[in-house]
């Protein structure tokens, strides 16, 4: 079952990479979001062809990137909600504080991640569900602090963006992957909480095109004819 859940994964992600750039409408920071959409590309494409690749060192480095990708670009993420407040309108959001915090909170991230989980990470050939992968040998201990970070981040942005701009999805989309997260489901599946994920993604790729296409018509101006 997770073996095609897998594959279906990544067509989608891979569709919301060419849905965004179809309706690209101006650079902004929001575009951070398509780092995380290649690194989840790669992370589920990983994990559908690892039964096909076979077990090995190939596999494992492969998976080690899975790890390294994770931690160094969905932090990213930070830098989205951002600029989902500057596209909302939020006067303090296009200070050069607000900025500098974002990226100062970016790279926190990073070094979280690679501290807490990736640097020294030992991997172990996991086969489960239909599918082959290599994950972390041993439990890692506290939660997961970059995500919590991360959440946090979308979470406020989220709301701000709905109260300024009347927008709730961006919102809806973090809480249900939090809760989707913290939320043991009775399925047999580890692609459950892939699900969840790709739930926010859409939720942010669809919060990038309303509101560069909100601001962009704004800053035409009405038309006379």
């Amino acid at each position: 079952m997770d073996l095609v859940l897998f594959f279906i994964l990544t067509a989608v992600y891979i569709g919301l990479v060419v849905w965004a750039v179809a309706r690209q409408k101006k650079w902004t920071l929001m575009a951070a979001v398509y780092l995380v959409l290649f690194g989840l590309v790669y992370d589920n494409g990983i994990i559908a062809l690892g039964k096909f690749i076979g077990e090995g060192a190939l596999l494992e480095t492969l998976n080690a990137l899975r790890f390294w990708i994770h931690a160094l670009l969905t932090p990213a993420l930070v830098l989205f909600s951002l600029g989902a407040l500057r596209a909302a309108g939020v006067d303090w959001a296009r200070k050069s504080w607000a900025l500098y915090s974002a990226i100062a909170l970016f790279i926190i991230g990073i070094v979280i991640e690679i501290w807490q989980v990736t640097w020294g990470t030992e991997l172990e050939p996991v086969r489960e569900y239909g599918v082959l992968k290599y994950a972390s040998a041993e439990e890692i201990s506290g939660p997961p602090v970059m995500i919590l970070l991360v959440s946090a981040a979308l979470l406020i942005a989220g709301a701000i963006v709905w109260k300024k701009a009347g927008w709730p999805w961006m919102f809806a989309g973090a809480v249900i992957m939090g809760i989707g997260s913290s939320v043991t489901i009775p399925v047999d599946s580890a692609a459950v909480t892939n699900i969840f994920e790709l739930i926010l993604l859409t939720s942010l790729v669809w919060t990038k095109i309303h509101l560069e296409t909100k601001h962009t018509t704004s800053e035409r101006g009405p038309t006379h004819e």
